[in-house]
């Protein structure tokens, strides 16, 4: 199976008109973002809006973008649940369908201690060859996964690494300091990537790279070839991309900035709706001062 890669793109799921995924245009989009520098593609995570998928649709999904990219680049499966054991079968589905990893996201809802997020994640890793990438993301979840409880995860075969949305760099630094070898961080933060390859971080999973993917890919490889002015230039110029792509709840800017650039992704699925005008205006304002690396139809 391929490695997941420094740039990872964690892919929207395109709807068509009538609400249903269109499986199409999510190949067409996947080959897209590798084009424009993403090393693997991430299927129905947040970005994916994986709370409002049903598990037929995106066992299909996982199916449908590792059947078109190959081996161009890893297929991240997020088949990750606040409930064991739906966890273990979605994880366990996605595997028959050739993906190269899975994302599980750290329970939701349910609040369990950190001993119930080890057993949880240690139970889904055990049934399955698939490499396992934790992701911790605690304004979503309410529970934060521990440094220590990571640790500890990162002692497992086949938990290959986290993707840190905490935000807390104490935290992260002691992940990267005392993990397992070869455990690998990556940023599920856009604006904090190049804070985190600073202290040791991998890469990214990112949200904007969409958008920006080339010039996403040119930050990280400046850095580790030791040019930190560069990329402190690029991350710089992004700040405000990394900023107002997230004026209201990810997706939904994100799938007004391709709908309004020209490839359609259709509107987010209820609760979530598309963003008010004072925000679209300043999407499209915000996009203005870029150039989109993303190629259009």
């Amino acid at each position: 199976m391929m490695e997941p890669g420094r740039l990872i793109t964690a892919m929207v799921t395109p709807f068509k008109e009538d609400g249903s995924v269109d499986y199409e245009q999510a190949k067409k989009l996947a080959l897209k973002l590798i084009d424009s520098g993403s090393e693997g593609i991430l299927v129905v995570g947040t970005t994916g809006e994986s709370p409002t998928l049903v598990r037929t649709e995106e066992i299909k999904l996982f199916s449908e973008v590792k059947q078109a990219v190959g081996n161009s680049a890893a297929v991240i499966a997020g088949t990750g649940s606040n409930s064991t054991a739906e966890a273990i079968e979605t994880t366990i589905e996605a595997e028959k369908t050739g993906v190269d990893a899975c994302l599980l996201v750290a329970p939701y809802y349910n609040k369990p201690t950190q001993e119930g997020l080890y057993q949880h994640f240690k139970s889904i890793a055990d049934a399955t060859s698939l490499p396992c990438i934790l992701y911790n993301v605690p304004s979503r979840t309410v529970v934060s996964l521990s440094a220590d409880t990571t640790i500890k995860l990162s002692q497992v075969d086949n938990i290959i690494g986290t993707k840190e949305a905490s935000g807390n760099l104490d935290e992260i630094s002691r992940i990267i300091t005392s993990a397992s070898p070869g455990f690998k961080i990556w940023s599920g933060n856009d604006g904090d990537t190049l804070p985190m390859l600073s202290i040791g971080a991998y890469g990214v999973v990112s949200v904007v790279s969409h958008l920006v993917g080339s010039q996403i890919r040119a930050m990280i490889e400046h850095y580790l070839n030791g040019e930190a002015s560069a990329a402190a230039d690029i991350h710089n110029h992004l700040m405000p991309l990394f900023k107002n792509m997230f004026v209201t709840a990810n997706p939904c800017p994100l799938k007004y900035a391709l709908n309004h650039l020209g490839f359609y992704v259709g509107k987010p699925r209820l609760p979530l709706v598309e963003p008010d005008e004072k925000s679209q205006e300043l999407i499209r304002n915000t996009l203005n001062q870029f150039t989109i690396d993303l190629v259009l139809p």
